[in-house]
C-alpha cells in the first residue's frame, strides 16, 4: 500500500513523503495512529493544503520535546523484579513497565514512545531509547534489580549478574589448585613411604 506520511517515521521517510509499506503495517499502525494517509489523489491534495499547518504543529511539538530532552536525558529509573541467583528475571520488563515507572517518576511517557529492541530478561543497567518526538529521542537507564539495595549497588558500578559465575569459577579454581597442591604432596609422601619400606627391609 502507498501512503503519504504525516510525520517523520524512522527508517521510512519524512513528513509529506509518499512511501510503499506493507498493508498490515499501514492498517494496524500508520493509519489508525494518524501517522499517514492512503496515498490517493484526494488525500495527497488534502495533505498539501494542510502542509503548512502540519509543519508548524510539528515544529511546535519538536520544540517542546527539545525542552524536555535535557531533563530526561541520562535519568535512571529503578524497576524491581524477582530474579534467580544468576540474575535472570522470572519474566521480562516490557515497554509498559518502563513507561509506567517514568510516569510515576514525573515524566509522562506512553508505551509507544519506549524503543525496546529486545525484552529485558536480566537484572542490570539497561540503556533505553525514548522517542519524545519523531525527530527527538533521549536515552534513559532502566536499573533492573531484585531490591532497592541491589539497585544502589548496580548504580555504583557493581555487576550483580556475574556473581554466580564468578563464585563457580572461584570454586573450580580452588578445587583445581587444591588438587594440584595435593598431587605432589601425595607423591612425596608415597616416595618417602617407599624409602622407609626399603630401609626397614635392610
Amino acid at each position: 500500500m502507498q501512503v503519504v506520511l504525516l510525520e517523520r517515521i524512522e527508517k521510512l521517510g519524512q513528513m509529506g513523503d509518499v512511501v510503499k509499506v506493507k498493508d498490515g503495517f499501514a492498517r494496524n499502525f500508520l493509519l489508525p495512529r494518524k501517522k499517514a494517509l492512503r496515498a490517493t489523489k484526494e488525500n495527497i491534495a488534502r495533505f498539501e493544503s494542510q502542509r503548512a499547518q502540519l509543519e508548524a504543529r510539528n515544529l511546535e511539538l519538536k520544540k517542546e520535546a527539545e525542552q524536555l530532552l535535557p531533563k530526561i536525558e541520562g535519568q535512571s529509573f529503578i524497576i524491581l523484579r524477582q530474579a534467580g541467583e544468576t540474575g535472570v528475571l522470572y519474566g521480562s520488563v516490557s515497554t509498559r513497565d518502563i513507561s509506567d515507572v517514568m510516569t510515576t517518576g514525573g515524566f509522562t511517557t506512553a508505551r509507544n514512545q519506549v524503543v525496546l529492541d529486545k525484552p529485558i530478561k536480566t537484572i542490570g543497567l539497561h540503556p533505553i531509547r525514548i522517542t519524545l518526538h519523531p525527530e527527538v529521542s533521549v536515552t534513559i537507564t532502566a536499573n533492573v534489580a531484585r531490591t532497592e539495595e541491589e539497585a544502589q549497588r548496580q548504580a555504583a558500578g557493581e555487576d550483580l549478574t556475574q556473581r554466580q559465575d564468578e563464585r563457580d569459577e572461584a570454586v573450580e579454581a580452588a578445587e583445581f589448585f587444591e588438587s594440584e597442591e595435593l598431587a605432589p604432596h601425595d607423591a612425596e609422601e608415597a616416595a618417602e613411604g617407599a624409602a622407609e619400606a626399603e630401609e626397614n627391609k635392610e
